[in-house]
């Protein structure tokens, strides 16, 4: 059986994401759709929607054969990393293709801009530190040394500008400079943009404007059009369980405890917190009334949005750089949920994986990574917990998925 994989979050599943699989496959031509999707925490440094058993949930019905779980370590890291965790990961199951959404849509100018980065390699980086120093962000400045960079190329190269492609170029740079044999597919994304509002005459919009919709409203009823009824009816079952959809918001008295309780040394020990921005985090924290106060107070350009919520995510869950820092590769591939033709493709390839494949965390044992996991989860849970007044199923609780 034949198997293209996809990198996702499904932060909600919704109607473009079910085009990427159904075009994927078509593309592909594979038997298997494998999705390789963030747990509770996500990559912009922020608690998933609902749960990652529900999103599984939302995969499995609408085309997704087998859903596994990208460890705690990738799924909240920089881009770099992410790529690299979750395309090791899909390779390790036998993927022999790897489909992404851009905004470029056709894959000759990713690979010719991954040959000029890696062939003036030496020159990027230089550049880099040139526009580090005047005081812009990280980000920004490998935008601008890129762009300095493609002026004299005269092969098509791609806008990084555009969140899809700023993705799908890693994934491709992961790819070959691990030197696996997954072969890179692109998907042009249609109508909505990465941080676009809803549009009521369409049938398409990005999952960040879909949270956004249902955030002003605590309600699903205005995002019905925009995503599979499968995702609907499991949206509609969150919320008539917990009746709230989760965010940082919904976290903010256990987060702000959780900053409070640490001195500023205390702080700084924890992943991603440097240059002394726990020192603002602290007085910062103490100002502020709610997580939106938190980030207006201290976003910057050196700390962007995303850099600060992935700080806080580690300090939520208590991850230190030591800890985060300890792995170089996946160590595992944890089963989240299988389609019945998810669960014939294990049967006739799981003794050709590269890595251990995890089906029921209970039955796992001194595994560093997983353990990670099993604590977000942990943390996830509480916050759910102590934000609704009702419990979720945990790691050790949760059997994979079957549909």
């Amino acid at each position: 059986m034949k198997a293209v994989g996809v990198v996702v979050e499904y932060n909600p599943f919704h109607n473009g994401h079910f085009y990427h699989i159904s075009q994927s496959k078509s593309k592909t031509q594979a038997d298997v759709v494998i999705a390789v999707m963030s747990g509770q925490f996500l990559q912009r440094g922020e608690p998933a929607l609902v749960s990652k058993y529900h999103r599984t949930k939302m995969a499995l019905m609408n085309g997704v054969d087998l859903v596994i779980e990208l460890p705690y370590v990738y799924s909240t890291a920089h881009a770099t990393l992410f790529a690299e965790g979750a395309i090791q990961l899909l390779d390790a199951i036998g993927c022999k293709s790897f489909a992404f959404g851009s905004e470029e849509g056709s894959i000759s100018p990713f690979l010719n801009t991954f040959d000029l980065i890696h062939k003036q390699n030496e020159h990027y980086n230089s550049l880099i530190k040139q526009y580090v120093t005047t005081g812009i962000s990280y980000p920004q400045s490998l935008f601008k040394a890129y762009e300095e960079l493609r002026q004299k190329e005269s092969a098509k190269t791609i806008d990084l500008s555009q969140p899809n492609n700023i993705l799908g170029y890693h994934y491709i740079e992961a790819a070959k400079r691990l030197n696996l044999a997954i072969e890179p597919i692109t998907i042009p994304r249609i109508q909505a943009g990465f941080h676009e509002d809803i549009n009521p005459d369409s049938s398409i919009a990005s999952a960040t404007g879909i949270r956004k919709a249902i955030a002003e409203n605590d309600s699903i009823e205005n995002i019905k059009q925009f995503v599979p009824q499968h995702t609907f009816n499991e949206l509609e079952s969150w919320m008539e369980h917990y009746h709230t959809f989760i965010s940082w918001e919904k976290f903010w008295p256990y987060l702000k405890y959780a900053i409070l309780r640490n001195t500023p040394q205390q702080l700084s020990q924890y992943a991603d917190v440097n240059e002394g921005i726990e020192f603002a985090l602290i007085k910062a924290a103490k100002r502020s009334n709610s997580f939106n106060e938190l980030m207006n107070a201290i976003k910057s350009k050196r700390y962007t949005w995303t850099r600060l919520q992935r700080m806080v995510t580690h300090i939520y869950t208590g991850i230190t750089k030591e800890a985060l820092h300890q792995f170089t590769n996946p160590t595992y591939i944890r089963l989240l949920g299988m389609s019945q033709n998810g669960q014939a493709y294990l049967s006739q390839h799981k003794k050709e994986f590269s890595l251990p494949l995890i089906s029921r965390v209970a039955s796992t044992k001194d595994d560093a990574m997983l353990s990670l996991d099993v604590h977000a989860t942990d943390m996830y849970a509480l916050g759910v917990e102590l934000a609704t007044g009702q419990k979720i199923a945990t790691d050790y609780q949760t059997p994979p998925i079957r549909m």
